[in-house]
């Protein structure tokens, strides 16, 4: 089947077929599958499919906030292998840890104003409210956290994207350390701080790579939280970076300038933090050390939220109000 993409923000060709539909640019091309992993809605019912991880045993944990069932368990395969959770009405982010051979799991959980921790087959370790020592903070209401990252030694930041924009520190206990960025449009401030990621494929210099979705611009700090650069992404709301082997992935929420609101796509960065590959979108171009805008021109996605990266190479993409539908699996080609 061939694709055809219309030279414009407004219009994208519609897949009304997944066999072997290709998408993606260079060294990073996926074949299509609609669909893996697709269940019973009426007994594993998916609301928002907000965020996806690999666990130590390979297999796809999916985060919704559809409370019959928080986290929906597969194999490789789309297999469902279990379920739980029925308390995260808010459920947004998911990060996995790991400590002394044990997978434990981090929720963000925004109507709940909480971050949970539990253990893989979800028992709670501890659940942290909103940051009232940073002082930023009068009520719970305005703590609205999005997104996790964990560090080797445990220390975890959490990113407050839906809430004051800031960016909060804890250690394993999860015990304040410090509180940085917030709301606005300085280089160390964001619009919706979406996610955030430990970056350590310098080990020599370890950094924080945070999504200011809103911004179009991922931001790098260091650990401590002080400003190093922006890398920008023109049309692109990313949502949080996803770092496997030497790239970055990232679900792109929509095109900026699109007509529609479902009009996302899916970006991948190298380690110079080039844009390689847009599966379902514009093939990324440069002019001048200059990223053009890119824009969605297959209406396969809608509002993709995040990926996962499992060991074989490919891809496994959730989405946010997307009518209910499960993952959209990519098979690296």
């Amino acid at each position: 089947m061939g694709l055809f993409a219309y030279p414009a923000y407004s219009s994208a060709f519609s897949l009304n077929a997944s066999k072997d539909v290709i998408v993606g640019h260079n060294s990073h091309q996926y074949k299509v599958d609609l669909s893996w992993g697709n269940l019973d809605l009426l007994k594993t019912p998916v609301q928002d499919c907000h965020e996806m991880v690999q666990d130590s045993k390979g297999r796809i944990v999916l985060l919704t906030n559809h409370t019959k069932n928080n986290i929906i368990i597969y194999d490789k395969s789309g297999k469902l292998l279990e379920t739980w959770g029925t308390k995260y009405p808010g459920a947004h982010g998911l990060t996995l840890v790991k400590e002394n051979g044990r997978d434990f799991l981090l929720i963000t959980d925004y109507e709940r104003h909480q971050i949970i921790k539990t253990t893989i087959d979800g028992k709670v370790v501890f659940e942290i409210d909103y940051p009232a020592d940073t002082g930023k903070y009068a009520t719970k209401e305005e703590f609205n956290p999005t997104e996790t990252t964990v560090l080797e030694n445990g220390d975890f930041y959490v990113a407050d994207g839906y809430g004051k924009q800031h960016i909060i520190h804890y250690n394993h206990k999860g015990e304040l350390l410090n509180c940085f960025g917030g709301r606005g449009t300085e280089d160390g401030q964001f619009l919706n701080a979406h996610g955030i990621c430990y970056d350590h494929r310098d080990q020599e210099n370890p950094s924080l790579l945070i999504t200011a979705r809103e911004m179009n611009i991922l931001k790098k700090f260091s650990l401590k939280g002080d400003f190093i650069e922006s890398i920008k992404v023109p049309g692109a709301l990313i949502c949080r970076p996803v770092i496997h082997k030497k790239d970055i992935y990232f679900a792109v929420l929509q095109s900026k300038n699109a007509s529609y609101s479902d009009s996302g796509f899916v970006l991948i960065m190298n380690e110079k933090n080039e844009v390689v590959s847009c599966p379902g979108a514009t093939a990324p171009s440069y002019k001048n050390n200059e990223l053009d805008e890119l824009y969605q021109t297959v209406r396969l996605f809608k509002h993709p939220h995040d990926v996962c990266i499992d060991d074989d190479e490919n891809m496994y993409v959730a989405q946010w109000n997307s009518g209910q539908t499960y993952p959209i699996k990519l098979t690296r080609v």
